[in-house]
């Protein structure tokens, strides 16, 4: 069992790479997603969903970057 302070830095540690990365850890849209399991649609449904917050906007970013890449 981890401690209390251990808990935080693990925290502090997932918001470091993910601030300097640009990319969120377990997005597991994201992960449905890249794998082909959901579609852009679905994709925006969940970005819609979570929209007043900074995963949505992530997911809303992921649907468009995609229709870029086309």
């Amino acid at each position: 069992a981890g401690t209390h302070d251990s808990f935080l830095e693990a925290g502090e540690f997932v918001a470091t790479v993910e601030k300097r990365a640009g990319l969120m850890i377990g997005c597991v849209e994201e992960i449905a997603y890249r794998n082909g399991w959901i579609d852009r649609e679905r994709l925006l449904h969940f970005a819609k969903r979570y929209s007043k917050t900074d995963y949505g906007k992530y997911l809303k970013t992921l649907a468009e970057e995609s229709v870029h890449a086309l």
